[in-house]
């Protein structure tokens, strides 16, 4: 027994060691010939590029911009006129409606004095003038520069009114510009947790992006802090509760195509007015074809000409990387990173 474990046992288990590792080596080094044919066997598959059909089907152009709910813009109540304070009748923090009473303005302005055909001189009193400042819109008094007796100018501010409504203020990225064929004139804002969500009317888009306004995004993917664009705002409905500071999503309709030609964003090389697919022949023969686009939602886009229904394309721009796990959103499939 104490021969079989100390010479057998160790001399079996290196034999098997042996030809386990003999075996790895031949099939890793040495291709085994075809019984028939004696030929080593070779790899046969292709690397098929990924194709789509162009389809029928409906292309909803929904631009949704991270925003924040404003404050609206406090209004000057000017000075009308040049000379001192008479009175001021409101107080700081105090809630006015529009064409209350401010404040009373008073100037005088000397005149020359009367002479006579005998040369008698008849000196005459300042003439006079009064004038009432009132609050340009209904609001709160937000600051009260002056006092009785100082001397102002014509349009100095005397008072400043905050209005008791709000807007909802985002910013555009560039590239969404293009998506806003038409010009719309309200969206749709939502808060988490707080009102059902509300149309959002006079809606405009500015010349840059407003103080204080989240950064841009379609479909909920953040887009880099600080990115430039125009800014986009529009009303909060006066029976609608909210706070300035509050996030917001805004959601603009910019267009609805239905029954048209479509094809995947990934397959056209631009995305607005014209861009360049490769069209795939029946034979397999591959042509880069100029197509006329119309709206997207981000993931789909219009086309308006250069391709029929059923013409086949490849699904991603020849060179272009596809879209890396994780980048896609996946409420509206679009590409984010």
């Amino acid at each position: 027994m104490r021969v079989a474990k100390t010479w057998i046992f160790p001399i079996l288990r290196i034999l098997i060691f042996t030809a386990v590792a003999v075996a790895l080596v031949k099939l890793a080094f040495f291709a085994a010939p075809e019984a028939a044919t004696g030929s080593v066997a070779v790899p046969t598959g292709e690397a098929v590029e990924p194709q789509v059909a162009v389809v029928v089907g409906t292309v909803t152009n929904d631009v949704v911009v991270d925003a924040t709910v404003e404050a609206d813009a406090v209004a000057t109540a000017p000075a009308t006129l040049a000379g001192s304070v008479v009175s001021v009748v409101v107080e700081k923090g105090q809630v006015v409606a529009a064409g209350d009473k401010i404040a009373t303005l008073r100037s005088e302005t000397p005149r020359e004095a009367l002479v006579s055909s005998d040369g008698t001189v008849t000196e005459r009193a300042p003439l006079v003038e009064t004038g009432v400042v009132t609050a340009p819109v209904a609001g709160t008094v937000a600051e009260l520069p002056v006092i009785k007796d100082q001397v102002v100018a014509v349009g100095d501010a005397v008072a400043k009114v905050a209005p008791p409504t709000f807007h909802v203020s985002g910013s555009l990225a560039a590239d969404q510009l293009y998506r806003l064929v038409s010009r719309p004139t309200e969206g749709t804002a939502s808060i988490q947790g707080g009102p059902a969500p509300f149309v959002c009317s006079g809606l405009t888009v500015g010349g840059g992006t407003s103080a204080g306004a989240a950064t841009g995004t379609d479909g909920g993917g953040a887009a880099p802090a600080g990115a430039s664009g125009q800014s986009v705002s529009c009303a909060v409905p006066a029976d609608v509760v909210v706070f300035a500071g509050l996030a917001t999503k805004l959601t603009i309709p910019a267009g609805v195509a239905t029954d048209v030609l479509t094809v995947p964003l990934t397959a056209v090389e631009g995305a607005a007015g014209k861009g360049i697919v490769t069209l795939v022949g029946a034979d397999g023969t591959q042509e880069e074809r100029e197509i006329a686009l119309g709206i997207n939602d981000g993931t789909t886009v219009e086309v308006t000409g250069g391709l029929a229904e059923g013409d086949t394309v490849l699904e991603f721009v020849p060179g272009a990387a596809a879209p890396q796990e994780g980048c896609v959103d996946p409420t509206t499939g679009e590409v984010f990173c």
